[in-house]
């Protein structure tokens, strides 16, 4: 393992490549829980809890709490059956919840903290490289309300988090592709130098991603520091999530669901294509963008006569005044602009040129 870095926020540490479990025993040395709780899925209970439990002695006083994996499962439902084990548990509001997964586990476990008794601590340990670069940083926390991504939902932040790069063995290879959406999403927001580093990648794998987890933590914090509750600049973090989410939400309930990162791809292909035409970011890093995100990600086909329904989708955002949404869009790569409004029929045009350039 690397010489372990220390990230400061303004709330809490980023602790980055270092033996989580060790770090675990260490945070919760200085602390006097009442009770301590781990949330995980089973996919985070077969193949990371081993490994976080081989390393730490106290987590062996910790209780379980096991979740079936999968978005649909970040759900007021469950928050509400987690919270009823809490209570049957006796947990009150000195009482720690350590979030053990991907990001959805640590949206739903930073929720069900904050709201919890008013409020107790929890502590994310990412499993994923999407969560280590991006889910589980910044202190938003919440569930789905039925098709509609993180409609309910608090700013919360953690106490520690602590990422062990181990963890990130488990993965599919479609998880690690996943993830590489959020990252070029840092890259295009803010960092030109850090998009062309990540485009000139030519096979996406552990060794080629995991050192570039440090930069794209920094670029998150550097808005989320400036901007914690997202009432200006941290809007930016959001390029490629209005048409992704409703993408992602479009194709959960149907036999070909998309990973988060697969939806924030063909989100940024549309988005990319507005940001062409609504601030005239050049043509040539349009096709730049979508060529990239072309070469590393599986094509979900879009079907001309399912436009209308994934825009009404677009159209229950939360960045949504009025009759029009707020998008962030890229005016160049490296520089992004907030607060651009646009239009249903300019989003119905921007999943029409999805649905063309993924038939050719």
């Amino acid at each position: 393992m690397n010489q372990p870095t220390i990230i400061q926020t303004p709330e809490y540490p980023i602790l980055l490549d270092v033996n989580a479990g060790q770090s675990l025993d260490a945070f919760l040395n200085t602390k006097a829980y009442s009770k301590l709780f781990v949330l995980m899925d089973e996919n985070t209970y077969a193949h990371c809890y081993p490994l976080l439990a081989a390393d730490s002695e106290i987590l062996l006083e910790a209780e379980l709490l096991v979740i079936d994996a999968g978005e649909e499962n970040k759900s007021i439902a469950i928050a509400a059956q987690l919270w009823e084990s809490l209570t049957e548990a006796d947990a009150d509001r000195h009482t720690l919840l350590i979030n053990l997964g991907g990001g959805i586990v640590s949206d739903l476990g930073g929720f069900v903290a904050s709201t919890f008794k008013r409020g107790m601590d929890f502590v994310n340990i990412p499993t994923t490289l999407l969560a280590m670069v991006d889910a589980s940083i910044g202190g938003k926390t919440g569930v789905n309300l039925g098709r509609f991504k993180n409609q309910i939902g608090v700013f919360s932040s953690p106490k520690h988090l602590i990422i062990d790069v181990r963890f990130l063995e488990t993965l599919a290879q479609e998880q690690i592709v996943s993830a590489f959406a959020e990252m070029i999403k840092h890259g295009l927001i803010a960092d030109q130098n850090y998009y062309e580093e990540l485009a000139a990648i030519p096979h996406l794998d552990l060794k080629t991603l995991t050192p570039h987890i440090e930069k794209s933590i920094r670029i998150k914090k550097q808005f989320v520091d400036q901007d914690p509750n997202e009432k200006g600049l941290r809007k930016a973090l959001n390029f490629g999530h209005s048409i992704g989410h409703a993408l992602e939400s479009f194709f959960m309930e149907t036999q070909n669901p998309l990973l988060h990162g697969e939806a924030v791809a063909l989100g940024m292909i549309a988005e990319a294509y507005l940001s062409n035409k609504l601030l005239e970011m050049p043509i040539h890093q349009l096709k730049s963008i979508q060529e990239l995100i072309k070469t590393h990600f599986k094509h979900q086909r879009i079907k001309a006569d399912q436009i209308e329904a994934i825009a009404e989708l677009v159209f229950h955002d939360k960045k949504k005044e009025g009759k029009k949404l707020n998008f962030s869009l890229l005016n160049q790569i490296g520089s992004c602009k907030i607060n651009i409004q646009v239009s249903k029929k300019e989003i119905e045009n921007a999943l029409k040129y999805i649905v063309y350039e993924l038939s050719n």
